[in-house]
């Protein structure tokens, strides 16, 4: 009896380490399968950690593929957007566009704002960037064009004591949007969201139904809607802008990140594309 109880102690104890092998995993597999845990499904890195090279740069006044005094660049893993080669603000603004268009995705990022803004650079870019979605491809803006026609997801920074600033914002640079049945043709659009404060990171993200829904999230909080992204007739590029897409109602669109005189960091930058 007693070598029958031996026998299945051993048994037992033998099956729960084979158990706990076959569970176990190296810390670089757990923590690779946290960062898609979110999704259940495979993001794609535009930013890849390490350079630029599926991103083109266009910076007003210059040709494209100019990275005017290396504004865009890649530090510790971070793609940074720096003013210290700059003396002052002269007007140049930039964009960095991700090489391929997208319709239906979410856009993940992870940003924050960091260090001084360019000296004279405009107060209402005081801690501004942007996601600039369903916008022009980076060649077809003129020499002198400041932004790209594009939906703009407003990024905003506050700093402790100035009061409210919310961020994930709506800005529409040549285009217009449906908003509670109306269209709106106000350039700005406040989302509900609470201020992000000094240098901290930001986690937000974009849900992106081609031509139908647009959704704005702050740390997986929905804190903006609208619907029918749609070129602007009173917009100076307009005429330009209709044979290049195709019709007034935007379905899809290059997405870049901005450089307007304030320093800013992004970590992470990641699209999931969606079914249509």
């Amino acid at each position: 009896m007693k070598q029958l109880q031996t026998t299945l102690k051993i048994s037992v104890l033998a099956l729960a380490v084979l158990i706990s092998a076959c569970n176990s995993k190296p810390k670089s597999q757990s923590s690779t399968d946290s960062a898609t845990e979110k999704s259940g499904e495979n993001w794609i890195q535009l930013f890849n950690g390490e350079d630029l090279n599926d991103w083109k740069i266009k910076f007003k006044g210059d040709e494209l593929g100019v990275n005017y005094n290396n504004t865009f660049r890649v530090e510790d893993g971070l793609l940074c957007v720096s003013y210290d080669n700059w003396d002052e603000w002269n007007g140049k603004f930039g964009h960095i566009f991700y090489k391929d268009e997208f319709s239906h995705y979410k856009l993940h990022v992870v940003y924050r704002f960091v260090g001084e803004q360019s000296k004279n650079g405009p107060g209402w870019a005081f801690r501004n960037n942007g996601l600039m979605i369903h916008g022009q491809s980076a060649e077809s803006m003129a020499l002198d064009q400041d932004f790209p026609t594009s939906i703009e997801v407003q990024l905003l920074g506050g700093v402790t004591g100035k009061g409210e600033r919310s961020t994930m914002n709506l800005c529409t640079p040549g285009t217009n949007v449906i908003m509670n049945d109306s269209l709106i043709e106000q350039h700005c659009i406040n989302s509900t969201s609470e201020t992000q404060l000094d240098d901290k990171w930001v986690d937000v993200m974009v849900e992106v139904h081609g031509g139908e829904v647009i959704r704005h999230f702050v740390d997986g909080v929905e804190v903006m809607h609208y619907e029918q992204p749609q070129l602007d007739p009173r917009d100076q590029y307009y005429d330009k802008m209709l044979p290049l897409y195709g019709d007034k109602m935007i379905s899809k669109g290059t997405i870049s990140l901005q450089a307007e005189s304030s320093p800013t960091q992004f970590k992470t930058v990641e699209v999931l594309v969606l079914e249509e």
